[in-house]
């Protein structure tokens, strides 16, 4: 396992290339560009100076959601994805939200349920991607 990351704010267009990259590869970069990013936090996780995984979070009253949740490939499986949710569920918590959650792809759902979070409703498809909301109570 890697050494803990350090993770810290960064602007929005700094998680672009790597929500890309990751994420919708085959989309256009303006893609994976959300609306609301302006109004968002936005963490990246960087290991020897290297920017490898990055997460968005959104605020609305007591409840909170994070989106574009990618870490490089490479970097995949290495303890920077969990230690960036433990980040953001901290986040979350501090900025006064009493209820996480996210739209998670289902392969990627048993990582999320080590957090505690659950799978809410039926399983549903961006593009040809299927996903599952998930949630936890803070």
């Amino acid at each position: 396992m890697a050494a803990e990351p350090a993770i810290w704010a960064i602007a929005p267009s700094h998680t672009y290339l790597l929500r890309h990259e990751v994420l919708w590869p085959d989309k256009p970069l303006d893609y994976v560009q959300l609306p609301e990013d302006a109004a968002g936090y936005h963490y990246g996780a960087f290991q020897d100076d290297q920017l490898v995984g990055v997460v968005s979070l959104f605020v609305d009253g007591d409840e909170a959601r994070f989106r574009k949740f990618a870490v490089m490939p490479t970097y995949q499986r290495q303890g920077i994805g969990s230690a960036l949710l433990r980040y953001v569920v901290a986040e979350a918590r501090r900025l006064g939200a009493r209820r996480l959650w996210c739209d998670a792809r289902q392969d990627s759902a048993a990582f999320y349920a080590r957090f505690h979070l659950q799978p809410e409703g039926a399983v549903f498809y961006k593009g040809d991607i299927p996903y599952v909301r998930m949630g936890v109570e803070l």
